[in-house]
């Protein structure tokens, strides 16, 4: 019988998920990351994903289903390898992903480690994504619902990780997994999904960092295009490209971030014009495919909830990726994922520099 560990986070995917492995035959282990302390980030319990009604939630979930229940302790990984890196991507002008980083560094680093030590076969998980092997490779797959298709946070995993990893909700819409819940009685048939960043979750991410790190970011100018002085912004981390709440300054016209310079600690502003590009260079690029030629027609996206777009993908002598579209994208954004597609198959993804 093939043993499975079923990330669990309290939510009604990752349940769904314990059954249908459970119904399929598996031997299967509940486990929930601890990945921080509410008091750690400043926030009541009850506010985020991480809250210990998630874990009860988890936990009589699992008893439901018969299957031992572990809390794992990755708070020390969790602070370095995601809200470090996301409080220095913000100071060094980005706008990071978290949830891409916590996919890769915790989920399918820490807890395949957690697998290999136990002797479990494969790890689970809630996403709507799909695995196909094909000739002994295995390709990422878009998830049937195309409404929930989360194949974009998972461009980095690796053809060692997509051989021990099954998506069970792959096939399956969000309201066929919830019909799933309630016939099941699940405790969290009816909880609303997590929208937030975990550890942001009013999403007012500058006031966490300032809390999180006791840093107070310096004032300093809004430009224009040209360098010209427009007013004084409140600290540089408060600002991503295509922002225009929030600025704080009246110009008598529409205003954009368009650029910042950390340097000068400045912030450009624009027009809406400004803000379209058609190419972008991107690094820690991992491919999935197994042969990468060096010039590839696909589509890619640059956020998660955007559709794919036609492009050209043009692979550097240091592996960095250039990518050309064939149409204006709005706000390429520095820190975030570009993700290239073949149909509903992920050909691989990297960070935007």
């Amino acid at each position: 019988m093939k043993k499975a560990i079923i990330a669990m986070s309290g939510g009604v995917d990752s349940s769904v998920a314990a059954y249908l492995m459970k119904k399929n035959g598996f031997d299967c282990i509940g486990a929930t990351m601890k990945l921080y302390d509410n008091d750690d980030i400043n926030i009541s319990r009850e506010k985020t994903c991480c809250s210990l009604d998630d874990i009860e939630d988890a936990r009589a979930v699992a008893l439901r289903l018969s299957m031992p229940y572990y809390v794992f302790n990755f708070k020390e990984e969790f602070k370095e390898k995601v809200i470090d890196k996301f409080i220095r991507t913000y100071e060094c002008g980005g706008t990071p992903n978290p949830c891409i980083d916590c996919n890769s560094q915790l989920k399918f680093k820490k807890l395949f480690q957690r697998m290999k030590e136990l002797e479990f076969d494969y790890v689970i998980t809630g996403h709507y994504a799909r695995i196909e092997e094909n000739n002994g490779w295995f390709y990422l797959k878009k998830g049937k619902d195309i409404t929930k298709d989360q194949s974009y946070v998972l461009y980095s995993l690796t053809q060692n990780q997509l051989a021990h990893i099954l998506f069970p909700l792959g096939d399956f819409s969000k309201t066929e997994i919830r019909e799933i819940a309630q016939e099941q009685g699940f405790v969290n048939a009816k909880k609303r999904d997590s929208q937030d960043i975990c550890f942001v979750p009013d999403g007012d991410y500058t006031s966490f960092i300032e809390s999180y790190t006791g840093k107070k970011y310096p004032h300093g100018n809004f430009v224009d295009t040209n360098g010209n002085v427009l007013g004084t912004h409140k600290g540089i981390i408060r600002y991503t490209n295509g922002q225009r709440k929030g600025l704080g300054i009246a110009l008598g016209k529409p205003a954009y971030v368009v650029g910042k310079n950390i340097e000068e600690n400045t912030v450009v502003l624009g027009s809406n014009d400004d803000l379209f590009s058609n190419e972008l260079t991107a690094d820690d690029f991992n491919w999935i495919i197994p042969d990468v030629s060096r010039e590839i027609k696909c589509k890619a996206k640059v956020r998660y909830n955007m559709k794919e777009q036609n492009t050209t993908a043009f692979v550097n002598d240091d592996g960095t990726v250039k990518v050309v579209f064939d149409e204006l994208q709005r706000a390429i954004t520095k820190g975030q994922a570009v993700v290239l597609y073949d149909g509903d198959t992920v050909l691989g993804g990297g960070t935007i520099i």
